[in-house]
């Protein structure tokens, strides 16, 4: 380890009073814990998690609580108070609006995520007093803070884990002799909210009471960065050269990744690059090979952030707007924000002096990504408004076509807004009318795996093994309504048919076999699986149990001779009658 850097993290640390050697703070922080842990409990209750103000209470303890355990100093009690109170007062009301809104408003959970990150970014700030000093800041107290509480969250989570392992052991130990107290009262849900929050506080007050250890454990967690850098560094590089090479071919037709694969990249360029570049030039890795990995690195996380913007718009552009990929759009314009200022820095500073160019952008930048955050946090905008208009603009212009159109995301994904949308279609005329009523029926949301084939190619994917009428047209509106069938070929097969008439089909995709009766143009899936697989139903046997060996007609779907799915049975509460052997296999042979 460098000692110099040591003892200039720790001189900062000690000339702006930020090591109190304060016996109580495990004490103080332990009740402070199990308090909130109480609170929320009393809270919560029975309560349904739909219920916004209880919401509201329980956001309001947890960041107060957490606030203060972070920002509580023995000489200086009142400010780190007021900070607590005010970030619990405006996550409380975060997420009120959020539960409030849900179902009504789409991407509430993006919102919440922005109000939890905007709580990260503050912490750090009021530490470093950023509310007195503002862009003046010292760029080393804010760095030092920020690796400080993440060092010191992880290690009282640890220290939580643990406690519960102790008490797990202890549970074994007195059950030996036949006390089950300790088991009966883990099982309490106020003492588990209790003991975690107690346990959270006090090793979060022993570690924050030896803040000289916790900088000492940063340059060691600084230093394995910095050699994780030059290899991931290299890699980029690499990864660039060839997608530029290739036209970017390769990313383009990746487009359900490439976005968050490469925010994630350039996220940990940034991370790298500022393990290596430290809080000060004094302070920085002297290596050559290092400092030429860090140059690197933030010059990657512009075209980095750039490939996943246009990723993105190829994305937008082939499937419209949406809740996620509005928020996605916000990610992207954040990332690119730190790319282009690094590549200020770079040009600006030159050689020696890019590093201290970026450092200032870190600060600066984190100020405004703060206040960013807290903005779309709040209730100003209903990005499912604009993701509906957008859609239903495409559907009007005729760039999807109706049976492509994802009616359903308008009755389940965009809040009031996109179910305002949906009626306005159904009012209309034609296929498009027809469409959205189906939608509008349905009661729950289907599942579906995102931007699959097109509805016309999945159904012309199926292949019928009947000519019947009532059969096709069944299978075709089950591939409208759940969009993530028949991505590829699939086969439906009637084996036979039920005392009532009804029809047993499979619906034979890769190596899945589905279940279905039909009854005229109506498909109901069931479970036709042999009994028994897997299954056990009962603890205990008496002496005067009947044991035997029974066997089960089965019959099993094969594909080329290999075969595809478990074996099966027909649900015995309706026996089927087929023809010929009940031991039949269904094969589907692959013809040229």
């Amino acid at each position: 380890m460098d000692d110099a850097a040591h003892h200039v993290d720790a001189g900062l640390i000690e000339d702006r009073g930020l090591i109190e050697d304060w016996p109580a703070r495990p004490w103080l922080l332990g009740a402070l814990g199990a308090l909130a842990g109480l609170l929320i409990h009393l809270v919560v209750g029975d309560a349904s998690p739909e219920d916004s103000l209880r919401a509201a209470a329980v956001a309001l303890i947890v960041f107060f609580a957490l606030a203060a355990a972070f920002t509580l100093r023995e000489k200086k009690l009142a400010e780190p108070l007021i900070f607590s109170a005010l970030l619990g007062l405006v996550m409380g009301g975060i997420a009120w609006q959020v539960v409030a809104a849900d179902g009504h408003r789409a991407g509430t959970e993006f919102a919440f995520a922005a109000g939890c990150f905007f709580a990260l970014l503050a912490l750090p700030l009021f530490q470093a007093d950023f509310h007195r000093t503002r862009l003046a800041t010292d760029y080393r107290a804010t760095h030092f803070h920020v690796w400080a509480d993440a060092v010191s969250g992880g290690g009282a989570l640890a220290f939580v884990g643990l406690s519960w392992l102790a008490l797990l052991l202890l549970d074994g130990l007195f059950g030996l002799i036949g006390i089950d107290a300790i088991g009966d009262l883990m099982e309490e849900r106020a003492f588990g909210l209790a003991w975690s929050g107690g346990t959270f506080g006090a090793g979060l007050g022993v570690i924050r009471n030896n803040l000289k250890v916790i900088g000492a454990l940063q340059n060691v967690v600084m230093i394995v960065f910095a050699i994780l850098a030059v290899p991931f560094g290299a890699a980029l590089l690499v990864f660039l050269v060839i997608l530029l090479a290739s036209g970017g071919k390769a990313l383009w037709e990746a487009t359900d990744s490439a976005t968050p694969i490469l925010l994630a990249c350039a996220a940990g360029s940034f991370i790298l690059a500022n393990a290596i570049i430290r809080d000060s030039d004094e302070d920085r890795s002297p290596s050559r090979i290092m400092q030429i990995a860090a140059a690197v690195l933030a010059g990657v996380i512009l075209p980095l952030s750039v490939f996943a913007a246009i990723s993105l718009g190829v994305r937008i552009d082939q499937h419209g707007l949406s809740p996620e990929r509005i928020w996605a759009v916000i990610a992207v314009a954040v990332a690119c924000a730190y790319g282009l200022a690094c590549w200020v820095a770079l040009i600006r500073g030159r050689k020696a002096m890019w590093s201290a160019r970026m450092r200032d952008a870190n600060l600066h930048l984190a100020a405004g990504v703060c206040v960013v955050a807290l903005v779309l946090a709040l209730p100003l905008w209903d990005f499912g408004a604009v993701s509906a208009r957008n859609q239903v603009a495409r559907l009007d212009a005729g760039e999807v076509k109706p049976e492509d159109f994802d009616f359903s995301a308008l009755r389940w994904d965009f809040g009031d807004a996109g179910r305002a949308e949906l009626a306005k279609l159904a009012k209309g005329e034609g296929e498009v009318a027809k469409l959205a009523i189906a939608a509008q029926e349905q009661s729950e949301r289907p599942w579906r795996r995102f931007e699959t084939a097109s509805s016309a190619e999945r159904i012309g994917n199926l292949v019928l093994r009947s000519a019947d009428p009532d059969m096709r047209a069944a299978f075709e509106h089950l591939l409208q309504e759940q969009r993530w069938r028949c991505a590829s070929a699939c086969f439906a097969i009637e084996i036979g048919r039920f005392p009532s008439g009804a029809r047993h089909v499979a619906l034979v995709e890769a190596s899945n076999v589905e279940h279905f009766r039909l009854s005229r143009q109506e498909l109901t899936q069931f479970d036709a699986r042999v009994r028994g697989y897997g299954a056990v139903e009962v603890d205990q046997f008496s002496k005067g149990a009947q044991v035997e060996v029974r066997d089960i007609a089965v019959r099993q779907v094969e594909v080329d001779g290999k075969a595809v799915g478990l074996p099966f049975v027909v649900d015995p509460e309706e026996p089927s009658t087929q023809t010929g052997e009940e031991n039949l296999l269904i094969t589907v042979t692959t013809t040229e």
